[in-house]
């Protein structure tokens, strides 16, 4: 129930970010860093979880990764919310849909993890995908391919931090809040700021930008230490299949035949990626060592040890930071 909950409110927001306008896209993205980091903090002094924040700043590496991914994720959101606020619902939800084969390609460049032949052709299928929305869009369907790579990286980032969802998304707002305020700011100056001045109902929208953020990704850490990667990484496609609907249905946007090729090629590849990796799972009757590569693991009794802290807090890649 909390990973249905946090993927069916991330699959809601194309019905939310129209309501916070005329607010920019920049003017929402920078009220979203601001007001996550006020509400996230009062998740953790509530906890009394300050010594893990203080614990991620005292590590050079740690930090430096957390700022790189706070990058990132700012792209991913100020392109998600420019993209539903323009009338492309349609094609952002096309980039949630290519992102978990994003990931399978970053682990093969950057983990060397090796794909099996289903594993491949789900690939090609999606990079055939792209080629057939190209020729539908007239362009690369750079929104999609935006989305779907920096959420990708921004994941492979989280992998190596390996910090807890709260205390992660803590620091990466409070690197970007100082840059928010500024942006902020500089509106304010110009007198294209909407907070404050449309209505007490928009204000009230754009503060809760934080909690719409901090709300998803909490659900989302505590489906993640309940159930399976696997059943996780099923879930996750249900954000993007409402984001379509809302956009075929609620912003009535088109859906031609050839742009209707290339989703189903891209629902294919999933359909691929999905049931291979299911058949693939080892068998959960046999124990295998921690961490060992899948190619060296026997069958062997339980062991009668504790699991690894760098298991137990290991940071899930699978999931979607809207």
């Amino acid at each position: 129930m909390f990973g249905v909950a946090a993927y069916t409110l991330w699959g809601l927001f194309p019905l939310y970010w129209p309501l916070l306008k005329p607010a920019t896209p920049l003017e929402i993205l920078a009220h979203r860093f601001v007001w996550s980091l006020v509400f996230i903090a009062a998740v953790i002094a509530v906890g009394r979880n300050w010594a893990k924040v203080r614990a991620v700043f005292r590590s050079r590496r740690t930090t430096l990764i957390l700022a790189a991914a706070a990058v990132l994720i700012a792209a991913n959101w100020f392109t998600y919310i420019y993209g539903v606020n323009n009338g492309f619902v349609v094609e952002t939800s096309l980039g949630y849909f290519i992102n978990p084969l994003v990931s399978v390609v970053l682990g093969v460049a950057f983990f060397r993890e090796r794909l099996r032949r289903a594993q491949w052709a789900a690939v090609g299928l999606a990079l055939l995908a792209v080629l057939v929305l190209t020729v539908d869009y007239g362009r690369l369907p750079y929104l999609a391919l935006v989305l779907a790579f920096s959420f990708g990286f921004y994941g492979l980032l989280k992998k190596l931090a390996q910090v807890e969802s709260a205390v992660g998304l803590a620091v990466e707002s409070g690197v970007l809040v100082l840059p928010a305020i500024a942006i902020l700011a500089v509106l304010a100056a110009r007198g294209e700021l909407a907070f404050g001045q449309v209505s007490v109902g928009n204000t009230a929208l754009l503060i809760s930008a934080g909690v719409a953020t901090a709300i998803p990704l909490l659900f989302f850490a505590s489906a993640a230490h309940r159930v399976s990667l696997s059943t996780l990484g099923i879930l996750q496609y249900l954000a993007p299949t409402l984001q379509l609907i809302f956009g075929l249905t609620v912003f009535d946007e088109p859906m031609p035949p050839v742009r209707l090729i290339g989703f189903c090629l891209v629902w294919l590849a999933l359909v691929i990626f999905s049931v291979d990796g299911l058949w693939a799972l080892p068998d959960p009757n046999q124990c295998v060592g921690w961490l060992r590569p899948a190619a060296r693991r026997r069958p062997a009794p339980c062991p009668e040890q504790p699991i690894p802290d760098e298991v137990v807090h290991a940071e899930p890649v699978l999931g979607q930071a809207r």
